[in-house]
């Protein structure tokens, strides 16, 4: 080869697409990628950006969840048959975003560094320096193909998955709905979702706490009473039950009705009447039954502690919520998602997460569940004070 053939080989720089309607999510990406290490293109929805990748050299594609224009998932599909050799990231623009670029960037500075590997991805991202950190990929880059979170919900691990594809499967029916998990798995977040996004939405959604109720008084608040029932009923009153006529009446902690008690709920399940205490009257009620339990349903009824008849009227189709400590790659998105609606609440810039507090976030099994971690990040954010990063001595969490 003569000397006129040689010319030096310079590797081109990183050349990546940013797609998305939000302006702002554009822009927190842009000012991390924004170096002289990095070409970047901005598209305002998937045709643009499949137009971009089309005419250029890209090598990655980052994607907002939610596009105006096209199908995310279709989107992915046709990149990945036309450009194999595009990598595509999606991320959900409030939570996975900032957890990949802000929280979890590499460290001394540096912008991330994309592998360079063929083929497109859709989640479980093993990128160059992120395979280290606590909190893995996993958990940051969303699965296109999984179902959305409910409204108020989070956590887009396999548990939650199923739990929001069977949500959205008895959503638009009447059909009487179980929902099991441990205190502060969000069951009543979900049961409000149900009602909220079902044919009963405008209706009420009246709440029993089954637990905490005093035994005496539980039947009057359910079914009511007339005027002189009892001593200091000086007027009638409906009971919660008939007070969710039309929408949904949502039993909390069902598990911890008395016995007595089961047998008239089961009596209403059956006939759809109730009839106040002191009356002769009987009104057939309209509602919806959604019914929450942190105990073992099946196991007491063995026991004789729960009415048997009473669990396979309210156990017509059951939902799960696993403990946090079975889906840990929420825990992160989640301790973020919290924090940041802390620092909103409290008008202050955003905080970041430290390294070692991810780890030890992740670590711990927390028998609270979400509850608990939220209450963990709110006294963590008050104790950092004006500090930009949340630090080890700032969690409170039992050993």
């Amino acid at each position: 080869m003569s000397t006129s053939d040689y010319r030096p080989v310079c590797e081109a720089p990183s050349a990546v697409i940013v797609a998305s309607a939000n302006q702002e999510f554009r822009k927190r990406i842009l000012r991390r990628l924004g170096t002289r290490s990095w070409t970047v293109e901005e598209a305002l929805g998937g045709a643009e950006a499949l137009s971009l990748v089309e005419d250029g050299a890209f090598k990655t594609l980052l994607l907002d969840r939610w596009l105006p224009d096209l199908d995310v998932q279709e989107l992915v599909e046709i990149i990945k048959t036309r450009h194999p050799h595009v990598q595509v990231l999606v991320l959900g623009s409030e939570v996975e975003e900032r957890c990949l670029l802000e929280r979890l960037s590499p460290r001394q500075g540096r912008p991330l560094d994309f592998p360079h590997a063929q083929g497109s991805m859709e989640c479980g991202v093993e990128a160059e320096g992120l395979e280290e950190h606590p909190a893995g990929a996993a958990g940051i880059v969303s699965e296109v193909k999984g179902e959305e979170p409910l409204p108020g919900m989070m956590g887009s691990s396999g548990a939650m998955q199923r739990a929001y594809h069977l949500a959205r499967l008895v959503i638009p029916r009447d059909t009487t709905v179980l929902i099991m998990g441990e205190t502060g798995t969000g069951k009543e977040l979900m049961a409000r979702a149900i009602h909220n996004l079902g044919p009963r939405a405008r209706q009420p959604f009246v709440i029993v706490n089954c637990a905490a109720i005093p035994e005496a008084l539980l039947e009057s608040e359910l079914f009511g009473y007339s005027r002189g029932a009892f001593t200091g009923a000086f007027q009638s009153r409906l009971g919660r039950i008939h007070s969710a006529h039309g929408g949904t009446l949502f039993l909390d902690e069902v598990g911890g009705l008395p016995l007595g008690m089961q047998g008239k709920l089961l009596r209403f399940l059956q006939e759809g009447e109730v009839q106040r205490l002191g009356s002769p009257d009987v009104f057939r009620v309209d509602v919806r039954v959604i019914a929450a339990t942190n105990v073992d349903l099946a196991r007491g009824m063995n026991e004789g502690r729960f009415n048997d008849a009473l669990y396979y009227r309210l156990c017509v189709f059951p939902i799960e919520l696993a403990p946090l400590r079975d889906r840990r790659e929420d825990i992160l998105p989640l301790a973020i998602h919290f924090l940041d609606s802390f620092c909103r609440e409290a008008a202050v810039p955003c905080k970041s997460i430290a390294f070692e507090v991810a780890g030890t976030l992740e670590a711990h099994s927390w028998p609270g569940n979400v509850r608990e971690l939220e209450h963990v990040m709110e006294r963590a954010f008050i104790l950092s004070e004006n500090g930009s990063v949340l630090r080890s001595e700032h969690l409170s969490l039992p050993i």
